[in-house]
């Protein structure tokens, strides 16, 4: 394993060099390059911003806590949000061009390479031709550069030296004017969907989630206080720019619903379980501080608000482990989930000191002082044995997020 582990080593070491020379003066990330392979050298360019490169990069474990703040501060600054939706689109929306504004040569390009001027006056367009109104543009029947050199091979007999001297000035304004290697595809030119000016709800959900990694990962790592809380922060801004958080006229459809997408000039549009249901549930649990580490269970609510616990007793109804409608009480102060189909009770207890306290199927009760469970008991919850009945979790809301 020694050779692979370098390799690996040496690989996530060449990532991690790639992630952080990409980083933008406005602290978020260009999601791709585009490599331009020449006869002696080899250069790159870049894309627009997209928000994918912005969650590539923070679930990479490559940026700081700090750095993970500039990102998400950078993006609701760019022009990647959508204020009337308080979210994200794929991309900046942008003009199109006009169908006639396409393919259009400069003339001192035409006149620049004498082939042209040549083909031209002698009415010759099967390279280029002049449209009535005077402007230059390559040849309709090519889609792209591989026929225009096949034209220009087929041309060779006819135009000799000239077709050798002509080649490659040729295949570089081809490439100038349609700029084939920055398409990319529906970004260019829809509207609906993954296109311009639409929000795609399954990445929403990932930035979503990636803030919330780098939440628990700058916890973890021992970062600076306000560092972390600011995550927290920004965690749930973005989050409350996702459907259900949304009226109806807002989200233009029942915000509790999981959609695809929200054009620009519409309401969410194809509804289903789509990816973001998947990002949603991790990180509810995330929220809820559900944490598995060595195969053991622990909780670690920080992330969670004292608003979402109870005011009142009710009772909460769920599907336990055997396939039956249950229902518990849940006391003021409290907040209820399951998890493997097992109650969880959260209680606020500002006098007592953390605990869990675990009931079995016999009836029998054990307390532990950490918030955490032994792997015994983990395995038990994580097989859906149904020798876990329920478990209470109660601690101060010091342990909560501060807000």
């Amino acid at each position: 394993l020694g050779p692979l582990r370098t390799m690996l080593d040496d690989a996530l070491a060449a990532i991690d060099h790639s992630i952080d020379t990409n980083r933008r003066a406005d602290g978020m990330y260009h999601a791709y390059n585009i490599l331009h392979v020449q006869k002696d050298a080899i250069a790159f360019d870049t894309l627009y911003p997209m928000l994918e490169g912005q969650v590539a990069a923070l679930s990479a474990g490559a940026v700081t806590a700090d750095e993970a703040v500039a990102v998400v501060d950078a993006l609701f600054e760019s022009d990647v949000y959508r204020p009337d939706q308080n979210s994200f689109m794929l991309y900046p929306d942008r003009e199109l061009p006009a169908f006639l504004e396409k393919n259009r040569i400069p003339a001192e390009e035409v006149e620049a390479i004498p082939l042209l001027q040549k083909m031209l006056n002698d009415g010759d367009e099967r390279i280029v031709e002049r449209d009535v109104t005077g402007c230059y543009r390559f040849n309709a029947d090519f889609t792209n550069v591989g026929e225009l050199n096949a034209e220009l091979a087929a041309l060779s007999a006819e135009y000799g030296a000239e077709i050798d001297t002509a080649r490659e000035p040729l295949q570089a304004l081809y490439e100038k004017v349609f700029n084939h290697k920055a398409f990319t595809g529906r970004s260019g030119g829809m509207f609906g969907f993954e296109g311009l000016g639409s929000i795609y709800w399954h990445m929403v959900s990932k930035l979503l989630l990636a803030v919330q990694e780098n939440y628990f990962a700058a916890l973890d790592q021992g970062a600076d206080e306000a560092v972390c809380h600011r995550l927290g922060e920004l965690y749930y801004r973005v989050r409350s720019g996702i459907g259900f958080n949304k009226t109806p006229a807002e989200y233009g459809a029942f915000p509790t619903d999981p959609y695809s997408h929200t054009p620009k000039h519409s309401g969410a549009k194809q509804p289903g379980m789509t990816g973001q249901v998947k990002e949603e549930v991790l990180s509810r649990f995330g929220e809820l501080g559900v944490r598995v580490e060595d195969g053991t269970v622990r909780f670690q609510p920080s992330l969670l608000r004292a608003r979402e616990f109870v005011h009142e007793a009710r009772q909460f109804r769920f599907l336990g482990v055997d396939g039956n409608w249950q229902e518990i009480d849940v006391p003021a102060g409290g907040l209820a989930f399951t998890w493997c189909q097992v109650p969880i009770i959260y209680l606020l207890d500002e006098d007592g000191d953390p605990a869990v306290t675990v009931t079995l199927r016999d009836g029998e009760i054990s307390t532990f002082t950490e918030l955490a469970l032994p792997s015994e008991i983990s395995g038990e919850i994580f097989q859906r044995s149904g020798r876990i009945r329920q478990l209470n979790v109660k601690f101060g809301t010091h342990l909560l997020l501060a807000e």
